[in-house]
């Protein structure tokens, strides 16, 4: 078979570029080994401890799409209240730069059955086999089954997340530097309302965050150096160590989910893209998680490639490939160089003068209007 693109990994960035480029027309095909469940009913069951603070931008990106979740499941962010470990702290007001909210607060799997759902509306064809072998000329890539079927296609985009096997196989090399962190998450029931608000603590070179979710209830990620110490946790011992660390600002909290972690890594390709090849999300890019831009970076990708590539007779040629990775080169290093500074200057224990200069800049910010609107606007995307 041979198609106009071939993606490679059907999680939320890939399954958005397979839907935003085939309602412009292009033979699309997907490649998902385990395609993800989409029956509202069964999805009802539970809260995702997967979530993801999508901005305006990219509400307006998945509204369009016809993808956005139900308002039941999302809750919208209209303030932050950021604090340091010695009295330094920043909020941020949706109403000061006169918008309804922040961010909205979405589970992974809600996302992603919305997603997939139009991919089956649209008829996009699945593929459910293993790739084995990855091969390009000037004109077309080649990809091999394990099964032996090749497919054909005039451009492949990896969306296989930070360990992308597409990378891989373009010979791509990638610089990662370790934070020697990991992210805990988990979800929990809230003793009093958080009205929407966002919650982030730096502590002793931690960073926990408080994510609201409907109702009471939260979703939290916390950032550590020793992960063991908390997923050996039980629930409920879990809940009051969230509480503790938390400061006790939304009262006592009550396990929702399990908790897991997840290893924390800088990743910086050499390339995003290579012959009748294109990076997309986690495997173009990772950063930590305390800014919440991961998505909204992997979605960016997908916007700026269908942008471009609208009218372009050949959806593969190199210069179209080298234009978005020039378009999208500026953007993602701002983000990366961003969080990375912001968790070395809060994460770092080493030099004495580090507290001070850390909750000194939180309170300068906080008492500069202009410039905390300018950083809330970038992190909106508007």
């Amino acid at each position: 078979m041979t198609y106009d693109i071939l993606i490679i990994g059907g999680g939320l960035v890939g399954a958005a570029a397979a839907v935003a480029l085939k309602r412009q027309g292009r033979d699309v095909a997907l490649l998902e080994i385990r395609p993800p469940e989409t029956d509202a009913a069964l999805l009802e069951n539970g809260w995702d401890a997967r979530i993801y603070a999508v901005s305006p931008a990219n509400q307006s990106f998945l509204q369009s799409l016809e993808v956005w979740p139900s308002e039941s499941r999302i809750q919208p962010v209209a303030r932050m209240d950021v604090r340091g470990d010695n009295g330094g702290r920043i909020e941020f007001n949706a109403a000061d730069i006169h918008a309804p909210h922040l961010t909205c607060i979405a589970e992974n799997r809600w996302l992603l059955a919305g997603l997939w759902r139009q991919i089956r509306t649209l008829g996009i064809p699945v593929i459910t086999e293993t790739a084995e072998k990855l091969e390009t000329n000037i004109q077309t890539a080649s990809l091999t089954l394990k099964s032996g079927k090749t497919l054909q296609a005039k451009l492949i985009i990896g969306a296989d997340g930070a360990n992308s096997w597409v990378r891989g196989q373009a010979g791509i090399q990638v610089k990662e530097n370790p934070y020697h962190h990991h992210g805990v998450v988990a979800n929990f029931y809230t003793e009093k309302d958080h009205c929407g608000t966002a919650f982030q603590w730096f502590k002793n070179g931690e960073v926990l965050a408080y994510l609201p979710l409907p109702d009471k209830k939260i979703s939290i990620v916390w950032s550590t150096g020793e992960p063991e110490k908390l997923t050996s946790l039980g629930p409920e011992d879990l809940a009051a160590a969230v509480t503790r660390q938390g400061e006790n600002i939304l009262g006592k909290l009550s396990p929702l989910s399990p908790a897991f972690a997840f290893n924390l890594i800088l990743r910086r390709p050499e390339s995003t893209v290579a012959q009748r090849i294109l990076l997309m999300g986690d495997a173009a890019h990772t950063i930590h998680p305390l800014a919440g831009q991961g998505v909204n970076l992997g979605f960016g990708d997908v916007i700026e490639f269908a942008e471009i590539s609208r009218n372009a007779p050949d959806i593969g040629a190199y210069q179209l490939l080298k234009q978005y990775a020039r378009n999208r080169l500026e953007p993602v290093r701002t983000m990366q160089l961003g969080c990375d500074g912001l968790f070395h200057l809060f994460g770092g224990k080493n030099l004495p003068a580090l507290p001070w200069l850390r909750n000194t800049g939180l309170n300068l910010v906080n008492a500069a209007p202009a410039v905390k609107n300018r950083l809330i606007k970038h992190a909106m995307g508007l």
